[in-house]
């Protein structure tokens, strides 16, 4: 378990404790020893005495201890087994904190969102302490909301199902290749549901084993050729299996992979030639099928050069295709670097060195630490002293991993509610790059934000706007920016602006990256990364880049440790 994990327990005993009504020194000393191990700068290897540690006392420690050797503990697992497992989601909804669940629990017998709304239609609650007609009406309304299935789930949401549905695919010996296809190839923000194209001769005994192996609620459809069921989870996912020979797998990934329009244009092509497009193959005049060894192959047939999955949405990418031998798009081995991540310093889950051997193992030729600045306390955020000290840290490890990786000084600092950045000149001098980000205020009128904005990028150290408009996918619009202004911003400072890789972002977005790049703004793919797996969204960024149709010299990340050095050097305009 890595630190942020074990945190986490802890915080997760104090509720359940919480919804016992326990002694509230006890819930209050588990809530300590998360906030003492979150605010601790060391790794979980650097700490060699956890009760030596001011807020961990000898039994927290006890558990702490029991979570690092086992992953797991005792107490945690008795409590989950004592109570209602459906109490922890009640936690979502606005206006619900522990001791109100408790309440809701102990009082009303309420046990998950079922049996809530079925008391808030009843107006049961309203006759609790603590709650009125009007609070029970909007805890209604939230749990219709998130109950309710929206008609298009976040890529966040689908890529943990896409995971555990290619676990068991990979294991299967009967398959012979198998792809994403669909709106998730393709990196929609949305999508319905899931595609997968399986190249089997024995697509039965395949079936067989995905229904086998996978948590399915409902079978929908079942043949030789095609099987959909829909999985056992919050909103029962739909997923499709293409079962097809092993010759036809091309080009039935490309028809199953293509939007509606891609398709539409790329048959079009074909009947121009005389030729007809399936998912089996190329038929030829002469009633003569082809089948291809690669997608690669299948569009060189058309004389085009291969168009990446991303950018298969019916545009202009036979256009583009057509003209160049290969497409001059961004690859995840062209970045160097990733210049936006958090360690224990603030709110990550790994230590500073921890950070750079995951860096190492990414074969990256520099990264930047960029722990939050001292306003956002909530992220165990920097002091200037505390900033100061990492910096010196910073200089020794780039003694110790000299000719392996650069480190470079940084900090995601806050753009305070007043348009004030959270560090004063002197401090930001010290440092080698600097990026601002809105964490605060989000209902702020555009008019104000774009103050915000403008300030950072006016300063000379911001080389960097993190997460521009602030938005979560599916959950959060983000704040009120003005998309021209922005983008005139970046190209009068020099503002690099960045594609956060993290999926849940992805901000900025293909659409208004593709807008940002007329106005010759230099962008940064960055993973925004907490903890070490999350290093490895770069792939997801780069899809997104490519989905824009940027290119690597657009991409500052891309630059070798000398260029970007010189970058650094150079003032902004």
């Amino acid at each position: 378990m890595n630190k942020k994990q074990i945190i986490h327990s802890l915080e997760t005993i104090a509720i359940y404790l919480e919804f016992k009504n326990e002694n509230p020194f006890k819930i209050a000393a588990y809530r300590r020893a998360a906030r003492a191990l979150e605010t601790d700068e060391r790794s979980l290897d650097q700490i060699d005495h956890l009760n030596e540690i001011k807020g961990i006392g000898k039994g927290t420690a006890s558990v702490i201890s029991e979570l690092i050797e086992t992953g797991e503990s005792e107490l945690l697992n008795e409590l989950r087994h004592e109570l209602p497992e459906g109490l922890l989601t009640l936690l979502k909804l606005p206006g619900l904190g522990a001791k109100k669940i408790a309440k809701l629990y102990q009082e009303l017998g309420i046990t998950d969102m079922t049996s809530l709304k079925k008391a808030c239609e009843e107006e049961q609650l309203r006759t609790l302490d603590g709650f009125g007609d009007k609070s029970e009406e909007k805890l209604l309304k939230a749990i219709l909301q998130a109950t309710e299935r929206p008609d298009r789930l976040p890529l966040s949401y689908m890529l943990p199902l896409a995971q555990q549905i290619e676990q068991v695919l990979s294991a299967l010996p009967e398959i012979e290749q198998y792809s994403r296809a669909g709106s998730l190839r393709r990196l929609r923000e949305t999508m319905k549901d899931l595609d997968y194209v399986i190249a089997t001769l024995e697509p039965e005994r395949v079936s067989e084993s995905l229904l086998r192996e996978l948590a399915v609620k409902e079978v929908v459809g079942h043949g030789n050729t095609k099987m959909s069921i829909q999985l056992k989870c919050d909103y029962q996912v739909g997923v499709d299996f293409r079962f097809v020979e092993p010759k036809s797998f091309a080009t039935a990934l490309h028809h199953f992979t293509g939007s509606k329009e891609h398709n539409v244009l790329m048959r079009q092509l074909a009947k121009s030639r005389g030729e007809k497009i399936s998912e089996y193959g190329v038929l030829q005049e002469n009633e003569t099928l082809l089948t291809f060894k690669d997608e690669t192959s299948f569009f060189r047939h058309f004389d085009l050069a291969y168009i990446p999955p991303e950018c298969r949405e019916g545009n202009d990418e036979l256009e583009q295709a057509r003209t160049v031998a290969e497409l001059n798009l961004i690859e995840e081995s062209h970045i160097n670097g990733d210049l936006h991540m958090h360690t224990t310093w603030s709110d990550g889950a790994y230590s500073l060195e921890e950070m750079v051997e995951g860096a190492i193992r990414k074969g990256y030729s520099y990264i930047v630490i960029t722990d939050h600045s001292k306003s956002l306390k909530v992220a165990n955020g920097l002091t200037e002293e505390r900033l100061r000290e990492q910096i010196k840290q910073i200089q020794a490890l780039n003694e110790k991993y000299q000719g392996k990786i650069h480190l470079f000084s940084g900090v995601e600092m806050d753009i305070l509610p007043d348009g004030r950045l959270d560090y004063a000149d002197d401090i930001l001098e010290e440092l080698d790059f600097v990026i601002a980000a809105i964490h605060s205020s989000f209902s702020q009128s555009e008019s104000v934000i774009m103050k915000r904005l403008e300030n950072a990028m006016r300063h000379p150290k911001v080389r960097l706007i993190a997460h521009p408009t602030g938005r979560i996918i599916g959950k959060r619009e983000g704040y009120a920016v003005n998309q021209e202004q922005l983008f005139e911003l970046a190209s009068e400072t020099g503002t690099a602006l960045e594609l956060n890789a993290n999926p849940h972002r992805l901000d900025l977005s293909a659409e208004w990256l593709m807008k940002a790049k007329e106005k010759g703004i230099r962008f940064c793919i960055n993973t925004d990364a907490h903890s070490l797996d999350m290093l490895d969204d770069m792939s997801i960024g780069v899809k997104a880049a490519r989905k824009a149709w940027l290119t690597k010299e657009q991409v500052i990340n891309t630059y070798s440790l000398e260029a970007f050095q010189s970058f650094l050097r150079d003032k902004k305009r």
